[in-house]
């Protein structure tokens, strides 16, 4: 029996903590999602993506980001990855094909997912991954900051490091359609509202500048928008002639209003359904 009120508390309070989270099977599978409430990482048994060559009009931001990725698997010094620009145009598709491409030859490569709203967690993640003999991707898709956001902060756990650095065995890959990852008319609002100007928004238009990498992504032309199309047709095996796919895929991109990778891909899908051919994931 435990008579000192003081014992009581502290075994009353170990029983409401949570139980230490397990050390994650990292062999368990190549990709892994970040949960939190509770804290885990929950293997991804078949990564939703395509093949890198059907990756088109990404040319200069793929090399360079496969390059990156190389060196990181190998053990080499590498750069975090800021991928931004226009929408639909492969960013975190490029990201998880090149995944796919280096972990063929490197097995001790890891992709990881974040969800933005989890980042305040992203120290927690950290600890997980930082004693393992495997090398990890922290990705972040459709990274971005509202006025009076917070979230910034957490990233900086990740960019920066803090006292401890950022761990050897991971980097930073995130994807954003905004290049200072805020949009443009709230750098303006408080440029124009702030007593101090320059001081309102450099600290949230900082956090793009410590990513080593920023890769832009633009509209794709006419040419390139129907390159994707024929791709993916030799390679599913979908057969329609050029004139036909032309004719039809000008007339997709109309109804929607604007040509991307996404757009492209969608018409395929379509088309593909049409067709009566299956589409399996790679």
């Amino acid at each position: 029996m435990i008579d000192d009120p003081m014992d009581r508390i502290a075994e009353a309070l170990e029983r409401m903590a949570p139980a230490p989270l397990a050390a994650p099977d990292f062999d368990a599978a190549t990709a892994f999602v970040w949960h939190t409430e509770p804290d885990r990482l929950e293997p991804v048994a078949k990564v939703s993506r395509v093949d890198l060559p059907l990756l088109l009009g990404v040319d200069r931001a793929r090399d360079t980001l496969l390059q990156n990725t190389r060196q990181f698997a190998a053990g080499l010094p590498a750069n975090n990855a800021l991928l931004w620009g226009a929408r639909g145009m492969g960013k975190s598709s490029l990201v998880k094909a090149i995944h796919g491409d280096v972990a063929a030859t490197h097995e001790a490569l890891r992709i990881v997912e974040l969800q933005r709203e989890d980042l305040p967690s992203v120290g927690r993640l950290l600890n997980l991954l930082r004693g393992a003999s495997q090398r990890f991707i922290l990705f972040c898709d459709d990274l971005s900051f509202g006025n009076d956001d917070a979230h910034y902060k957490s990233l900086k756990a990740v960019l920066d490091g803090g006292i401890e650095g950022r761990p050897e065995n991971v980097v930073l890959y995130a994807t954003s359609n905004r290049r200072h990852l805020m949009p443009r008319d709230m750098i303006e609002n408080e440029r124009g509202s702030a007593i101090n100007p320059a001081e309102a928004v450099e600290e949230k238009v900082s956090l793009s500048d410590r990513f080593g990498l920023w890769l832009g992504f633009h509209p794709c032309d006419q040419d390139q928008y129907l390159a994707m199309i024929r791709g993916y047709c030799d390679a599913h095996g979908v057969q329609i002639d050029d004139a036909t796919l032309r004719a039809e895929a000008i007339e997709w991109q109309a109804t929607r209003g604007s040509r991307s990778g996404r757009v492209a891909w969608q018409y395929f899908v379509d088309l593909a359904g049409r067709k009566g051919v299956t589409l399996t994931a790679s």
